[in-house]
């Protein structure tokens, strides 16, 4: 740590040429003792029958979504109406325990998920796997949703209330007292410790310095590219942001909520209007689309691997955008307000729904029926989309960086909750221990915006999803109390033992 932020202190004064010269001596010094880490998670196994091989990882997050929705009787479609009704507020007691609604409940963990994978990720998702790859992402978006409602609703049913009325949950919590209730507690506390430890080194990586990164390198790219004001001043767009980022975490989850419910509304709006606008232009397309899309998904025509490849890049992209069994949501679900932790299962439900099926789709849409797909292979990630977006909207490249700017900073200041309330299970719950993590939180932004530590980030990629490989293994022991729960809720929700207020 102490190698980290002396690092950040010189790169505020550093030229760009001896940036990148730190920038390789550190990579130097961590590649070969992350790669190996990095290696394992991002692996590929055989897939039993076929003749190809997949991320384990990302079979590990989809067999355990498909097995939650069998086991639940496809909750991710009997609980979606209900679920909006929760979102609108309509059983909603202003005197419930809490801090946040449950809007800004998702609306937190929706920040933290919609981001540079609905954009870019999907581009290289079906630049790889043809157009068939939406139908598998759009398909593991949907068995996510039952993943995220075990998750969520765990999150609230095993959190703590501090002593000054803040909350403490999500899967650090749920696995350890949830496995002790069990008579497992020494395992349940390895996992939550384990847990918590990927989430800070995930918060600090992908989570923040991938993000203003990113943000930078776009910001660049509109104003000028080399020729820009801020091309060799990485350092100060990050000092920017980091200050922007650290008035907003200063104030906790309700300064945090208050910020993403109107943020992520702002940025949906914007990024999804933008793609209806397109769509509605190439309207007789459409059908076109969709026929390229089913086919690509079954036929595998054209497509580099065929079926299975068009089905794992689905797959991949929607895990890796939507975050399902990764856990992260749970944290800033386990602050809403209710007594009723079913509740804030079902609005979790919401989650991959909006994320996966509705925006990362619309940005294949627009690939797809503006040519892009095949007229620019050579393009792939964020490149890809704007030239889709460019092809009808000349102007778009310059919403597109504010889209992604705000995408990073939604995305940051929801990891930096995720990542405190990890450090505070580590670490205690006291005021010197969230200020030490928000301080070194806004430092790694500067960092993440100034050099390119290439090594560091998919070492924080890597941990983000060694996350789910920990919270799944609770989950499947944790499930049958859920169904359990889930049932009663069911049965009192429809006897009119729960109260609604409203709607």
């Amino acid at each position: 740590m102490k190698r980290i932020m002396t690092t950040a202190g010189l790169s505020l004064f550093a030229s760009s040429a001896s940036a990148a010269g730190i920038d390789e001596a550190i990579n130097e010094i961590v590649a070969p003792i992350v790669n190996p880490f990095v290696g394992m998670i991002f692996s590929s196994v055989p897939l039993p029958f076929l003749d190809a091989e997949a991320p384990w990882i990302v079979m590990w997050l989809v067999v355990a979504a498909v097995i939650f929705t069998l086991y639940l009787g496809f909750i991710n479609f009997r609980g979606f109406t209900h679920a909006i009704r929760l979102v609108k507020g309509d059983y909603t007691d202003p005197k419930e325990p809490g801090e946040v609604s449950h809007f800004q409940a998702l609306a937190t963990a929706l920040s933290g998920t919609v981001g540079l994978g609905n954009i870019a990720g999907v581009a290289v998702a079906i630049s790889i796997g043809g157009a068939g790859a939406t139908f598998w992402m759009i398909l593991a978006g949907l068995l996510g949703m039952s993943t995220k409602f075990v998750e969520c609703a765990l999150g609230v049913k095993y959190r703590n209330t501090n002593p000054d009325g803040s909350v403490s949950g999500g899967p650090m919590y749920y696995l350890s007292k949830g496995l002790a209730n069990k008579g497992n507690p020494a395992f349940g506390r390895t996992l939550a410790v384990l847990f918590s430890v990927c989430a800070v080194g995930g918060a600090l990586g992908g989570g923040n310095m991938f993000q203003a990164n990113q943000a930078f390198k776009q910001v660049v790219g509109v104003t000028g590219g080399d020729m820009s004001f801020f091309a060799d001043k990485g350092w100060l767009f990050g000092l920017i942001m980091a200050v922007v980022v650290g008035v907003v975490i200063i104030g906790g989850i309700k300064s945090i909520a208050k910020v993403t419910e109107k943020v992520v509304p702002f940025m949906a709006i914007v990024y999804v209007g933008a793609a209806l606008v397109i769509i509605l232009m190439h309207i007789d397309q459409v059908g076109t689309a969709f026929g390229a899309i089913f086919n690509g998904a079954f036929t595998g025509e054209g497509v580099a691997g065929g079926v299975i490849g068009a089905m794992i890049q689905g797959f991949k992209r929607a895990a890796f955008s939507n975050e399902a069994g990764v856990g992260s949501a749970a944290i800033a679900h386990s602050a809403v307000k209710t007594k009723e932790h079913m509740s804030e299962g079902f609005v979790s439900l919401l989650e991959p729904f909006i994320d996966t099926v509705v925006i990362c789709t619309m940005t294949a849409l627009v690939i797809i029926i503006t040519g892009q797909l095949y007229e620019g292979q050579e393009l792939s990630g964020v490149a890809l989309t704007s030239a889709a977006f460019e092809a009808s909207i000349s102007w778009f490249p310059l919403i597109l960086a504010v889209a992604v700017v705000l995408f990073a900073f939604s995305t940051m200041i929801s990891w930096s909750y995720y990542g405190l309330k990890a450090w505070t299970y580590l670490f205690g719950e006291s005021k010197r221990a969230e200020m030490i993590f928000k301080v070194m939180f806004c430092c790694f932004v500067v960092i993440g915006a100034s050099m390119n530590l290439g090594p560091v980030i998919d070492f924080s990629d890597a941990m983000i999803f060694a996350m789910a490989l920990v919270n799944i293994i609770g989950l499947y022991r944790l499930v049958p109390e859920i169904k359990a729960d889930m049932n009663d809720y069911l049965a009192r929700l429809e006897s009119g033992a729960i109260q609604r207020y409203k709607g």
